[in-house]
C-alpha cells in the first residue's frame, strides 16, 4: 500500500511532458525570434527617440512596436501557439478510488484510469492548431505592414498639404508685390482699378485655400500621431525634416509574381485550406473508437490484488459522423475557393494600383522635365510684357494661375506615387524594406530578396 501510494505521488508532483511535433516546434522557433525584438523579456522594448533629424525608419520602427493593433495581432498569434500544445496533448489520466464495505472495510482500490485516443487523433489536432497559428502569425505581420502603410500615408498627406501651403504661400506673397506694382502703375494712370480689385480677390482666395490646408495638415498630423500609438493626450511628435522618397526596387513586372508569393492575406488562406484538410483527416477518424485504460489495486489484500480496466467507445452514430465528414468536406473546398478567389482579386487589385503608380510617374516626368519649366518661361516673358504695357493685367493673371496649378498637381503626383507604392508595397507583404527597423524578426523567415519596396513587415524587424 504504501509503495503504490508513494508511486501515484511521485508520478502526479513530477508531472509529465508530451513530444512537440514538428510544426509546434516550428511555431515556437518563429515566435521566439519575433518577441526577441518585438517583445523582448515579453515587455515593451524602448521605442526609438525622435526629432527633426529622425529617418523614416524610426518612425516605422516607433508605430510597430507601439501600435495596439500590431500588439493584439502579436498576443492572438502567440496564443494560437500554445493552442497547438494543448491539441496534441493527451487528456489528463483520473485518480479514481473504491472500497468495498459491509460491517467493515473488505477493500480499498486506489487506480488510475487514462484516455488512450486512437493513434493519429493528436498528430491531426495538432496540426489543426498548427495551420490556425500561421494563420494568425500572417495576421500579426499583415496588422504591421497596416501600421507602417498607416504611418507612411499620413507622413506624405502632411508633406503633400506642406507643398501646397508653400506654393500658395509663395504666390500670396507675389500678388502683395503685385498689388503694389498695380496700385503704382494706377496712380501713374497706367491701369485700371478693376485691376487692383482682381488681384485683392485673388489674395482672398490664396488666404481661404490657405486656411484650409492648415486645417487639413491639423487633420493628417491627428492620423500620423494615431499611427504611431501615440494617445490624445500625448505631445505631438516632431516631423522628419528630410522628406524621403521610395525606391521602387522591382520592376512592375516582377511586382504581381512576388506579391502572388509573399502576400500574408494568401498565406493565411492557404493556412487555412491546410487547416480544413487536417480537420477533414480528423473527422474521419471519429469512425475509429478510442480507449480508456486503468489500474487498480486492492490493498486490503494480501497479497495486493491488482484489477485492471478499460473501456471502448463504440462509435455507432454513423449519420453524425458523416455529417462530421461532409462538414469538413465542405470547409475545405469553401477555404479552396476562398484562395483561389483571393488569388483573383489580388491580381485586379494589383493591375489598378500599378496603373495608378505608372500615371504619376509619367505625370511628374512630364511636370518636371516639361510642363513647369515652360510655364516658368512663359509667365517671366509675360510679366515682363505687362509692364511694357504689351498684353492686359488678365493674361499675366492667367499665366500666374496655370503655374500655381502646375506646381499642386507636381506635389499631389508625387504623393500619388509615394502612396501607389506603399499601396502596392503593402499588397505585397512581406519584401524586406530598404529602411529596416531591428533585424531579429528577420530570423523567422529567413533570406530576402534583396530587391524591395520601402515599407515595413515584421520579417524586416
Amino acid at each position: 500500500m504504501k509503495t503504490f501510494v508513494l508511486w501515484l505521488l511521485l508520478l502526479l508532483l513530477a508531472g509529465c511532458r508530451g513530444a512537440p511535433t514538428r510544426g509546434e516546434r516550428e511555431a515556437r522557433r518563429q515566435l521566439q525570434a519575433v518577441a526577441g525584438s518585438y517583445r523582448p523579456h515579453d515587455r515593451k522594448p524602448e521605442l526609438p527617440p525622435l526629432s527633426g533629424q529622425s529617418g523614416l525608419s524610426n518612425y516605422l520602427a516607433c508605430a510597430l512596436l507601439n501600435q495596439p493593433r500590431v500588439e493584439a495581432a502579436y498576443f492572438d498569434w502567440r496564443a494560437s501557439v500554445e493552442r497547438i500544445t494543448l491539441a496534441r496533448s493527451l487528456p489528463d489520466p483520473q485518480f479514481t478510488f473504491q472500497m468495498d464495505i459491509q460491517s467493515v472495510v473488505t477493500s480499498v482500490m486506489p487506480g488510475l484510469m487514462g484516455v488512450v485516443p486512437w493513434p493519429g487523433r493528436p498528430r491531426l489536432g495538432a496540426e489543426v492548431a498548427s495551420a490556425e497559428s500561421a494563420a494568425k502569425r500572417a495576421a500579426f505581420e499583415a496588422a504591421a505592414l497596416r501600421s507602417a502603410f498607416d504611418l507612411k500615408r499620413a507622413y506624405y498627406q502632411i508633406h503633400l498639404q506642406t507643398e501646397r501651403l508653400r506654393v500658395n504661400r509663395e504666390t500670396l506673397a507675389l500678388w502683395s508685390q503685385e498689388e503694389r506694382l498695380a496700385r503704382a502703375r494706377n496712380e501713374a494712370g497706367q491701369n485700371t482699378l478693376a485691376e487692383i480689385l482682381e488681384i485683392r480677390a485673388e489674395q482672398d482666395r490664396l488666404r481661404a485655400a490657405i486656411a484650409n490646408l492648415e486645417d487639413s495638415r491639423a487633420a493628417w498630423m491627428a492620423q500620423f500621431k494615431a499611427a504611431l500609438g501615440l494617445q490624445a493626450a500625448d505631445p505631438e511628435p516632431p516631423l522628419p525634416e528630410r522628406f524621403e522618397s521610395t525606391p521602387a526596387g522591382l520592376t512592375p513586372d516582377e511586382w504581381l509574381a512576388t506579391a502572388l508569393a509573399r502576400n500574408q492575406r494568401l498565406k493565411a488562406m492557404a493556412a487555412d485550406v491546410q487547416a480544413a484538410e487536417a480537420a477533414l483527416q480528423l473527422a474521419r477518424k471519429d469512425r475509429l473508437p478510442d480507449f480508456s485504460l486503468g489500474l487498480m489495486a486492492d490493498v486490503q489484500m494480501q497479497p495486493v490484488l491488482y484489477r485492471p480496466a478499460g473501456t471502448l467507445s463504440l462509435p455507432l452514430w454513423r449519420d453524425k459522423i458523416a455529417a462530421r465528414i461532409a462538414e469538413a468536406q465542405a470547409g475545405k473546398r469553401a477555404a479552396e475557393a476562398r484562395l483561389t478567389a483571393g488569388e483573383i482579386a489580388l491580381a485586379a487589385d494589383f493591375a489598378g494600383r500599378a496603373f495608378l503608380y505608372r500615371e504619376a510617374e509619367r505625370a511628374l516626368a512630364l511636370l518636371k522635365d516639361q510642363l513647369l519649366p515652360q510655364a516658368r518661361q512663359a509667365l517671366a516673358v509675360t510679366r515682363a510684357e505687362y509692364l511694357a504695357g504689351q498684353v492686359d493685367f488678365f493674361r499675366l493673371l492667367e499665366r500666374t494661375r496655370a503655374l500655381l496649378s502646375l506646381e499642386l498637381e507636381q506635389a499631389e503626383a508625387a504623393t500619388q506615387r509615394e502612396i501607389m507604392l506603399a499601396e502596392l508595397s503593402l499588397i505585397i507583404q512581406g519584401m524586406p524594406p530598404a529602411d529596416r527597423p531591428p533585424e531579429a524578426l528577420a530570423a523567422s523567415r529567413g533570406p530576402a530578396s534583396s530587391a524591395s519596396m520601402n515599407t515595413l513587415t515584421p520579417n524586416d524587424l
